[in-house]
């Protein structure tokens, strides 16, 4: 499974590109963690719902999975990974570790 950390991340990736589609992130975490603290350009769709919404997904762009700490997001990758995304990453440590790194003003919960 192939993972980025929210630097490593942020240095390949730009907000724009993410508003511009050039990389689609997906949070998977649950309604009520997004009221704590959210990305503005992720896209929700909770972790119990991505065998449905995979029609949503597009294969041809980089996808990028993050929850709150990077497991139920790996859970995610691999499985997407089963079903042929190529292009697909971990956000290693998730949210929280985003919140440490990137933009402190998150909340770590």
């Amino acid at each position: 499974m192939k993972e980025l950390t929210p630097v490593q991340y942020r240095q390949r990736w730009s907000e724009e590109d993410e508003r511009e589609g050039r990389v689609v992130m997906i949070d998977v975490r649950e309604d009520h963690e997004l009221e704590v603290s959210r990305l503005p350009n992720a896209i929700h769709i909770p972790m119990g719902e991505v065998p449905g919404r995979m029609s949503e997904l597009d294969r041809e762009r980089p996808l990028v999975v993050l929850c709150r700490s990077g497991g139920r997001s790996g859970q995610i990758v691999q499985y997407l990974q089963q079903q042929g995304f190529e292009d697909i990453y971990n956000l290693a440590g998730g949210i929280n570790e985003w919140a440490e790194t990137v933009d402190t003003t998150l909340t770590v919960y």
